[in-house]
């Protein structure tokens, strides 16, 4: 297994597998993401048109099984401002860690700590300060639950972050089980990038 940024035609190559590879995690628990091949495409121009953004692949030989993205939290600002008005907090020294996604047989190998640590080496070179993403939250008895889900809150400490009091933003997908988009709140977590987690 290989860890590579990717970049321009890089980027390129592997967008189409990137995007299928999104569709494919994110349908489990908990975001139970309907996803769809044209919008994930799109969405993922916007790392290829930010020169902050990171894109971090996992190979296993020439086959994509895994990847992480981060861009400055700024990029975002239309989706998240709601969710820190009123905080003080300057968004310009955030670095929004935006997803990662594992094929399940790969994970518990380490690969989660590279993607961190690859995201927030790159934050540092940029000169941000502080390194957050969200996590989807839903009800504890909610139907579609798995009952083996460990949820990575002790994972996430672990590497010092924690979650900002308040901070929740709203984004809206379909869920599989749906037949129409809704808002889903997703949990802001943070770390201050010049302390040791």
């Amino acid at each position: 297994m290989r860890l590579e940024i990717l970049a321009g035609a890089a980027l390129d190559r592997v967008l189409p597998a990137l995007a299928g590879l999104r569709i494919e995690v994110f349908r489990d628990w908990p975001y139970l993401y309907d996803g769809d091949l044209e919008y994930e495409t799109a969405y993922l121009q916007s790392y290829r048109n930010s020169k902050e953004a990171i894109v971090v692949g996992a190979f296993d030989g020439g086959t994509l099984i895994g990847a992480s993205t981060g861009t400055p939290l700024t990029d975002h600002a239309e989706d998240f401002a709601a969710a820190f008005e009123g905080r003080d907090i300057d968004l310009n020294c955030v670095f929004y860690c935006a997803e990662s996604v594992l094929l399940p047989a790969y994970r518990g190998l380490g690969l989660g700590h590279e993607f961190f640590d690859a995201r927030e080496s790159h934050a540092q070179a940029w000169g941000y300060s502080k390194s957050a993403f969200c996590s989807v939250r839903r009800p504890v008895d909610h139907p579609m639950r798995a009952k083996d889900y460990n949820p990575l809150d002790p994972f996430w400490r672990k590497r010092g972050y924690l979650p900002m009091e308040g901070v929740v933003a709203q984004f809206c997908w379909k869920d599989l089980d749906s037949s129409t988009a809704t808002d889903k709140p997703l949990q802001f977590w943070v770390r201050d990038l010049t302390a040791t987690p």
